[in-house]
């Protein structure tokens, strides 16, 4: 009986050699290729991401004091894992350390991500993503699904995350860390205001 070579560990250059229409990743060594996300996903991503830009970024009617950054790219660990999130946040102060350079990938832990699960993401999502943040020790992880209309908040206690409460439905949010100011509906599940009213 032969066995084939082990599988080469997948290097950053995979993920700067994906298509363009793929979110690369790296998790566990394997190189992870997702399809661009649909509208309803879109929509919930921008939506929460403009609210806690606007309210926990540059402090417009929230109290301020994060970095919020869309999809960035984050490398974990010493391999590493590189992950893109729907969503990170980072404290004020702890970006600084990196010094803002012009890298396209950010090497300090997040204070706080967000995945918004799909049919093709849910399972890696959990299973292998989850368990890389919690080695990392990330704070908090927002795992949240468009279709069902659910936020599960998630708090890392060593070793592992605790689900803290799934939230969701007409209701504003208001949740840890960003329990200062409610988050309303609209801006998770991409609700309009009907026109002239």
């Amino acid at each position: 009986m032969t066995t084939g070579a082990p599988k080469a560990r997948a290097t950053y250059q995979d993920v700067l050699d994906a298509p363009p229409d793929r979110i690369a990743e790296v998790i566990d060594g394997e190189l992870h290729l997702t399809p661009r996300p649909k509208r309803r996903h879109l929509r919930s991503a921008s939506g929460l991401g403009a609210f806690l830009f606007g309210a926990f970024d540059v402090g417009a009617l929230g109290p301020g004091g994060w970095t919020i950054l869309d999809e960035p790219e984050v490398h974990l660990g010493p391999e590493p894992d590189i992950l893109v999130p729907e969503l990170g946040g980072w404290r004020d102060g702890r970006l600084d350390d990196d010094g803002w350079n012009d890298d396209a990938f950010i090497t300090v832990v997040p204070d706080w991500v967000c995945e918004m699960l799909s049919p093709s993401t849910l399972r890696v999502d959990r299973m292998k993503k989850m368990p890389i943040y919690a080695r990392e020790r990330v704070p908090h992880v927002w795992l949240v699904d468009p279709r069902e209309r659910t936020v599960e908040v998630f708090r890392f206690g060593d070793p592992r995350y605790t689900l803290i409460g799934t939230f969701g439905g007409d209701d504003a949010l208001v949740a840890e860390p960003f329990d200062a100011t409610p988050i309303p509906p609209a801006f998770l599940w991409g609700a309009k205001a009907p026109v002239g009213g």
